[in-house]
């Protein structure tokens, strides 16, 4: 299995793919919060099983263009953009959200379940 070679910032074009997608989960305001804190947060390193399990997604299959793309670049030894998290809460039973990196992260998976990604975590904004 390859090495996995990770970027030290999620790129620039990350950033608008989150909003979009946290646009449908959340206020404006909300997510307008959640994006300007990613400017602040360290890449954090986790098991990418963890990952999967917490948000409750499904795994993609290695057929699915986006993650065979991703793992493409992973055996290309080309450096994957850390992903972008939203801490769940399991007190509400609220899954990790992963605002943008899925088909990453289920690429990093199919290299090896217990591999680790690359990814900034931020909180849901508390009102």
């Amino acid at each position: 299995m390859p090495k996995i070679i990770w970027g030290d910032e999620p790129a620039d074009h990350d950033y608008p793919a989150a909003k979009s997608f946290l646009s449908l989960l959340a206020a404006p305001a909300d997510v307008d919060q959640i994006i300007e804190s990613y400017a602040n947060l360290p890449v954090e390193i986790i098991k990418v099983k963890d990952v999967i399990r917490a948000s409750s997604l499904i795994l993609l299959p290695k057929s699915n263009f986006h993650v065979h793309k991703d793992l493409v670049k992973i055996r290309d030894k080309k450096v994957l953009s850390p992903i972008l998290l939203v801490r769940g809460n399991g007190n509400l039973a609220q899954h990790l959200t992963i605002a943008d990196g899925y088909h990453r992260a289920c690429a990093v998976y199919w290299n090896s379940e217990d591999d680790f990604i690359h990814a900034k975590i931020a909180d849901w904004a508390i009102n």
